[in-house]
């Protein structure tokens, strides 16, 4: 290899191992506490490493690059933690209810970003993670809107705390509401927002409730496809193309999230390759949301945070009394 070829390598190289780095801190940090996402450890450790002036602009640029790919591959992955006979078991009235709750957050979600003058990508980026899963929706979603890399961050950071308050919430009121632990179970799998705040939400009332939490929670996801489809085909009657070519109608990587989900459910494949499959789409994301991290200024962050920190608060109160109402009505 020759000194120049070198030169060009080395800032990909460290854009590698730097963010190999990071996603191996998020992951070990999330196993010893995981109510902790490496989702959202891996996001705030990218702001936290990209305000250090060590990074070069070639690394900033490597670490941007190998983010998409990352991106794409962890929400193919996704795809097998959703087998279709496990969802459809939950019956008529709470897949309807699940549809009618993460339809309505998103929408809401939507317009009372527009009430409060948030910008449209930071909504956008809201409304899915709080009405679908949290940060793997949110880095789904990011590829195919219009948005600030310090969108992304935000957005994390808003379900990671509302997220952390719900924990608390759910239980109690559900018991003061007069809730059993089925529906308790049912409450914070629709409208609790990352996968594992849903079972530190439900855990008070036992595993009956936490194995109800986790289906529910898992059909939201089932919306995720579908969801960022239909985004993207507004995205780009919004935009069309002045020439050249055009992004495909439905992005490819939510085709391989649809062709995972059909893997799954045919139950070939054995518990030990899933979990493995499970671990490895958690680093894939974790990296992606590391890099996206690493653009974000913590200036431009701050200056976001009123009216954003509202928007989750409204969002949070929306989908937890749809998901109430929804169950009471539906479930």
């Amino acid at each position: 290899m020759t000194t120049t070829a070198v030169r060009r390598a080395k800032p990909h190289l460290t854009g590698l191992a730097v963010t190999a780095l990071g996603v191996a801190v998020a992951y070990l940090l999330s196993t010893a506490v995981p109510v902790l996402s490496a989702l959202t450890l891996a996001v705030v450790l990218g702001v936290l490493a990209g305000s250090l002036p060590v990074l070069s602009d070639g690394t900033r640029q490597a670490i941007a690059k190998v983010t998409k790919k990352l991106l794409r591959a962890g929400v193919v992955l996704l795809g097998l933690q959703l087998a279709l006979p496990s969802v459809l078991s939950l019956g008529p009235g709470t897949l309807l209810a699940v549809v009618l709750t993460v339809g309505l957050t998103f929408l809401g979600t939507l317009g009372l970003g527009r009430l409060i003058g948030v910008p449209r990508g930071l909504a956008m980026l809201v409304a899915t993670g709080f009405s679908i899963c949290g940060a793997s929706a949110i880095a789904a979603m990011e590829g195919v809107v219009e948005r600030e890399d310090s969108d992304v961050a935000t957005a994390v950071a808003l379900v990671t705390f509302y997220g952390g308050l719900a924990i608390a919430a759910v239980p109690l009121l559900g018991g003061w509401l007069g809730m059993d632990a089925l529906r308790i179970g049912g409450w914070a799998g629709l409208g609790v927002h990352e996968v594992a705040q849903v079972v530190a939400a439900a855990t008070p009332a036992g595993t009956a409730a936490v194995a109800v939490a986790v289906v529910v929670k898992l059909s939201r996801v089932v919306l995720l496809a579908p969801m960022v489809a239909a985004v993207s085909v507004h995205e780009r009657r919004r935009h069309p193309s002045a020439g050249g070519k055009r992004a495909p109608l439905v992005p490819l990587f939510v085709l391989g999230f649809l062709a995972m989900v059909a893997v799954r459910s045919t139950g070939i494949l054995p518990g030990v390759a899933l979990d493995v499959a499970k671990v490895v789409c958690t680093l894939l994301l974790a990296g992606a949301l590391f890099g996206l991290g690493c653009a974000v200024r913590i200036g431009t962050l701050v200056r976001t945070g009123g009216r954003a920190l509202l928007l989750g608060l409204l969002s949070t109160l929306l989908v937890g009394t749809l998901a109430y109402t929804a169950l009471a009505l539906l479930g």
